[in-house]
């Protein structure tokens, strides 16, 4: 059984692998947000599982005080400030003692999309790569153990359904469900070596093609 501190608590992501982990593991939770009513009635109903934390992950001390006694980071994080958040994580989890994180990017970040679809990828998120690659360099820079995970564009498909490239190899495929994402950060909290200091790229087989199929 293990301890998990999920920053970003409300994102889509992170409540399908907060389902997952109080459906099919015996883990504990915190879980760590800005107006953390907004998860109140989860809290509640699991109030042996999961403890609510209201703060910001640029806040180092509250952070430091929400890793006691946890065995893994999961960030599930967006906004314009990602290397201010990547740094603040990363010095709070050096003053907690702790390395296991696992932080969701996006594609694009190492410019290892091929082809149209890299192109039509770059144009897309041409606003929002240089954040997600500062962020990520960040944790790649530090002495954590990390796992960076890119998914391609996603679906609420109910599926699980990957296949994982690393950094350094094309980046495949064009979409992967957010339910697929979970259950690898699901998955890493059960066995903490998989996928250690790595930054994987993951998509759902053969879908490949210039752009998401709903584009």
């Amino acid at each position: 059984m293990a301890d998990i501190l999920i920053l970003g608590a409300n994102g889509q992501i992170a409540q399908l692998s907060e389902n997952i982990f109080l459906d099919s593991t015996g883990d504990n939770m915190k879980l760590y947000l800005r107006h953390a009513d907004r998860l109140r009635d989860r809290a509640s109903q699991y109030e042996d599982r999961i403890e609510l934390i209201d703060g910001d992950t640029t806040d180092v001390d509250k952070l430091v005080g929400s890793m006691r006694d946890i065995d893994m980071v999961y960030a599930n994080l967006a906004g314009d400030n990602l290397k201010e958040q990547a740094e603040s994580i990363v010095k709070a989890m050096h003053a907690s003692d702790k390395t296991r994180l696992v932080w969701i990017s996006t594609i694009g970040i190492y410019d290892e999309v091929p082809g149209k679809f890299g192109e039509w990828n770059n144009k897309t998120l041409a606003d929002y790569l240089p954040n997600y690659a500062a962020g990520a360099k960040v944790l790649e820079d530090s002495d954590l153990d990390y796992t960076i995970i890119r998914p391609a564009y996603l679906t609420n498909k109910d599926e699980v359904d990957y296949e994982v490239t690393q950094k350094g190899e094309p980046f495949k495929g064009t979409e992967v469900s957010r339910k697929s994402i979970a259950q690898i950060v699901v998955d890493i909290a059960q066995d903490p070596s998989k996928f250690s200091k790595a930054s994987i790229g993951v998509n759902k087989p053969n879908t490949d093609g210039d752009k998401p199929s709903w584009v």
